[in-house]
């Protein structure tokens, strides 16, 4: 099997944030890994991800957020567990602050990537965390997780 393990991932911004580069990066960063990228783009809403999501029936959902939107991270999961996709991980990177990181964990968001986190821990969580992983819990040193 490649690389990628056959993994395939959206990567979106949500709502209003049009800050891209992060999201662009984080694509190629897992494109070259050899797992399959879906790049949504920016002004994402909640249903239009979950919908994406759903229809590509992809194994994680990756948002780049620089704009106090983290009401729609969560309703992003909480739209996820409704539709029956609850198995489906979000994982959020960008400039969060640590306090409104916790929150989105404790509301269900996988993991939090900072500003600098090293590709290859977001290569090793992506493929230890998405839906059908086997390798188990991947342990994040550069998130919070």
């Amino acid at each position: 099997m490649s690389a990628g393990q056959g993994k395939k991932v959206i990567v979106s911004m949500i709502g209003l944030d049009g800050h891209t580069t992060g999201g662009e990066i984080v694509a190629r960063i897992l494109r070259d890994a050899g797992i399959e990228v879906v790049y949504l783009g920016c002004n994402q809403t909640p249903e239009m991800i979950v919908r994406a999501a759903i229809q590509e029936d992809v194994d994680l959902i990756g948002i780049s957020s620089h704009a106090s939107n983290y009401g729609q991270i969560v309703s992003l999961v909480e739209l996820l567990k409704r539709n029956g996709a609850e198995d489906v991980p979000v994982v959020c990177g960008g400039n969060v602050p640590k306090h409104q990181a916790r929150l989105l964990i404790e509301k269900g968001v996988a993991a939090v990537f900072p500003p600098g986190s090293g590709a290859d821990s977001i290569i090793r969580f992506v493929l230890g965390n998405a839906r059908g992983a086997t390798a188990g819990l991947c342990v994040n040193g550069e998130g919070i997780a």
